[in-house]
């Protein structure tokens, strides 16, 4: 999967919420200051082109929906994160946040209980 340009981000962040969308919807939902829809319409057709957005073509109206979930793709930034800057580690991840104060000990403790709870489940 190839990493997006922060421009192509907030067109799928766009996307991702409205689930399907046209052209001036996408626009709309896109935060201040908003980009020229032209701009937009660029960066809808490149993210075609990754296979990121799917087209469907109605008379000159183009009506876009993602094709990579927003889910799958923060899972692979994710761990490109920990590879690039922690050493591939998670422990490392989190122990940078607990260090500067971005994650609470209690925000620890509930996700280590859902991570138990996660795996007692796929038992």
């Amino acid at each position: 999967m190839q990493q997006l340009t922060k421009a192509e981000e907030q067109v799928m962040q766009a996307l991702w919420q409205l689930e399907m969308a046209f052209l001036r919807d996408i626009v709309d939902a896109m935060p201040k200051p908003k980009p020229h829809q032209n701009t937009v319409a660029t960066l809808l057709k490149i993210l075609v082109e990754k296979e990121f957005v799917a087209i469907e073509v109605f008379g000159r109206q183009h009506r876009y929906s993602p094709i990579v979930a927003k889910e799958d793709y923060s899972g692979k930034r994710i761990k490109q994160l920990a590879k690039n800057y922690f050493e591939g580690s998670f422990s490392n991840v989190v122990s940078y946040l607990v260090k500067e104060n971005n994650i609470s000990v209690e925000e620890l403790e509930t996700l280590l209980k859902q991570i138990k709870k996660q795996q007692n489940l796929q038992k």
